[in-house]
């Protein structure tokens, strides 16, 4: 199949790096790094091995992108506003798109927009980074976890094959399970590593920091539960915990956003679940008041 990479930061970087490297036809969207990618290529600085790609099909704009089977999203949420104009141009009637995004309810509202797209949401679990124009920092970790939320199976798992004959450990997981595993981590350690400027690490090192986020934790345990994921439990926040401890001192992606004067993804990181799960009949008060900081921190 051939892929379109919307969002050519550390994610979209790194994961289409890794379709092309491996010899798949990948095209990649490119707006800030254009000029410098189209003459020096893309670099991925692994700790699964370094590669260099010095061509790679980089285009300014997607009117110009030929159409494609597979598209992967690793763009900013804050920009979805903008993302049915990119994609228009280069869906085909099957074409599949994969949202590699942080946040809840991001599948419904494409799905809104163009109901015969077949989406599936992507669920990285990847410390990675992008801080100059076609170079991509891989630090550790870098599976990714795939939810079908409207793809026809067989398509599904021809995606799921390329992604790991790429070299990536991507798995199939139930949809709703997957966006609010990824969340039991996310809502806790982005914006908390914004709201006290400080790392993954430091937040985990104190006592009392260490407890808010374990209590923050649950209260996305608690929220998953009342929407009916029942399989969520209090051992799944444990083993997050226990992961973050044995990660090198990490800066999450809105922490890098905020570091570089960027917008935050407030909206389906945080007020999105936090809606959904009071419809469900459940609050969340540590993660809502975190919520609050945060929109105080990006309209300053």
């Amino acid at each position: 199949m051939t892929y379109s990479i919307i969002g050519m930061g550390a994610i979209g970087g790194y994961y289409g790096g890794r379709l092309a490297n491996a010899g798949l036809e990948v095209n990649f969207l490119s707006h800030s790094d254009y000029a410098y990618v189209v003459e020096h290529g893309l670099r991925v600085d692994s700790c699964d091995g370094d590669f260099y790609l010095p061509h790679i099909n980089a285009y300014h704009t997607s009117a110009d992108m030929p159409k494609t089977d597979v598209i992967v999203v690793g763009l900013k949420s804050v920009n979805n506003h903008l993302l049915p104009k990119m994609i228009a141009p280069i869906i085909k009637e099957d074409t599949v798109v994969v949202l590699i995004q942080n946040g809840i309810g991001l599948e419904a509202d494409l799905q809104a927009v163009f109901p015969k797209l077949h989406i599936v949401a992507g669920l990285a679990f990847i410390c990675s980074s992008k801080t100059k124009p076609g170079h991509v920092i891989h630090q550790c970790y870098g599976s990714i976890n795939l939810g079908n939320y409207s793809c026809p199976q067989e398509r599904f798992e021809r995606l799921l094959d390329d992604f790991r004959q790429a070299g990536i450990q991507a798995a199939e997981v139930p949809y709703e399970e997957a966006r609010w595993k990824k969340a039991v981590w996310n809502m806790p350690f982005n914006g908390m590593t914004v709201a006290l400027n400080t790392s993954t690490d430091r937040l985990l090192a104190n006592p009392a920091t260490r407890q808010l986020i374990y209590d923050q934790m649950m209260e996305v345990v608690g929220a998953a539960n009342a929407l009916g994921v029942t399989t969520i439990t209090s051992a799944f926040a444990d083993r997050m915990m226990q992961m973050t401890d044995e990660m090198v001192p990490y800066s999450p992606s809105m922490k890098l956003d905020y570091d570089f004067h960027r917008p935050m993804e407030i909206y389906y990181l945080y007020s999105r679940p936090i809606e959904e799960a009071r419809k469900a009949g459940f609050d969340m008060p540590k993660l809502a008041m975190l919520e609050a900081l945060l929109k105080f921190k990006d309209q300053k």
